[in-house]
């Protein structure tokens, strides 16, 4: 006689089942607040009308402050046609849950922001005071400075893009100055058949020194460049694809360069300031109407005669050189800046709408948290704490 035959699985088990299916990442709303710049000559906005359309698709809304794209020609009307509310009213920009700016927002404008806001801007460390992080703390805002925000790849991708911007400008700008109606020479920056091709000096081989020296070649320009980083100097001319002339610097090779030049490009940085590597009896020696275009001026300028200048009046005369010392060029050409920063800006709102919130995506994202120097009012950057001596928490520690 055989055993009935026993099942592993109960008669309960044995019936249909429901089927579980996978629970979806609750997705963020964002409601996002972007103010007219008030800073002197800023012209740029953080998001073209193209990228506010392809966020406002994804159900994100935007509340603009009337005029904000007028200095990179981008109207209200395209701004309402993408979706967004144009405000007449400064402070419905910055009472959303999240601020784009371009410039650090001044202490008046931090008392518009509401408490647990996340303000995304540059952060312009050495024009900064402690009151305004005091003021940020006090408001308990979450910081994000552009401007320190890296890649997988360890690039600053914003101040890249902006360095490109004011490299390339560089030569364009030199070239405007070098026509007679600026009180240059009369030269044309380029090479022409039968007449000897400008001269160029640049000081600096990184993405400055490498976009005026792409810009430089393709008009016909001879170029040098000085730079004491033989590492950097390789990888421009990699990155170029052809030789050009490098040379570390050298007093006396650099002074035989500047006595010859129609054009300096100063394009060094430092880790406080840049370095002052042409002394004023270097600039003496120069041709008279040649031109110094010193884009490191931000950070005090490498040529020792440069001092600050403004887009209104760019230029002054010193021993016979026109200097050109503008520290924002990329406001010059602000609608060309105002895509590039929108391209960078677009995916991060995206992404951290896609993972519920700024705190998840930041959580997630390692270049958000290098670029945060606040979250929820407690100082997250050594740098900033260093500088003005300021109580510091590590990010990873405050996340746990």
């Amino acid at each position: 006689m055989s055993k009935k035959a026993t099942s592993p699985f109960s008669k309960q088990e044995l019936l249909p089942q429901e089927e579980t299916l996978e629970i979806q990442k609750q997705k963020g709303k964002l409601i996002i607040g972007i103010p007219k710049e008030t800073h002197y000559q800023e012209k740029r906005v953080c998001l073209t009308p193209d990228a506010v359309a392809a966020l406002t698709m994804h159900g994100h809304n935007f509340i603009i402050e009337t005029g904000a794209g007028d200095g990179s020609n981008f109207s209200d009307s395209e701004y309402s046609e993408a979706g967004a509310k144009i405000s007449y009213d400064v402070k419905e920009a910055f009472e959303c849950n999240i601020i784009l700016k371009v410039e650090p927002p001044s202490l008046d404008e931090i008392k518009l922001i509401n408490p647990q806001s996340t303000l995304f801007s540059a952060l312009q460390l050495k024009t900064q005071t402690k009151k305004y992080f005091e003021a940020i703390a006090s408001k308990r805002i979450t910081a994000v400075a552009f401007d320190y925000i890296r890649d997988d790849q360890g690039v600053y991708s914003i101040v890249k893009s902006l360095s490109e911007i004011a490299g390339t400008a560089s030569i364009l700008i030199a070239s405007e100055i070098m026509s007679n109606d600026n009180e240059g020479n009369g030269l044309l920056l380029g090479n022409i058949s039968g007449v000897p091709p400008t001269e160029v000096v640049i000081l600096g081989a990184g993405t400055v020194g490498e976009f005026a020296a792409r810009s430089a070649i393709g008009l016909g320009a001879n170029v040098k460049v000085f730079d004491n980083s033989i590492t950097k100097l390789r990888c421009l001319q990699r990155n170029l694809g052809r030789s050009i002339y490098t040379s570390t610097i050298q007093p006396k090779t650099l002074q035989k360069a500047l006595m010859r030049c129609d054009v300096a490009i100063g394009a060094l940085r430092g880790k406080s300031r840049s370095p002052v590597i042409v002394s004023e009896e270097m600039v003496q020696q120069m041709k008279n109407g040649s031109v110094i275009v010193d884009v490191s001026i931000d950070r005090g300028g490498c040529f020792d005669t440069s001092e600050v200048t403004t887009h209104k009046k760019p230029t002054f005369m010193k021993h016979g050189v026109i200097h050109y010392c503008v520290p924002n060029i990329p406001s010059r050409y602000s609608r060309t800046a105002s895509v590039s920063i929108s391209n960078i800006f677009t995916p991060y709102l995206l992404s951290i709408a896609e993972e519920g919130g700024f705190e998840n995506a930041a959580r997630l994202d390692k270049s958000l948290q290098k670029g945060m120097y606040f979250y929820h009012g407690i100082l997250t950057n050594r740098t900033v704490a260093d500088w003005f001596n300021l109580p510091f928490r590590d990010i990873n520690l405050l996340f746990l």
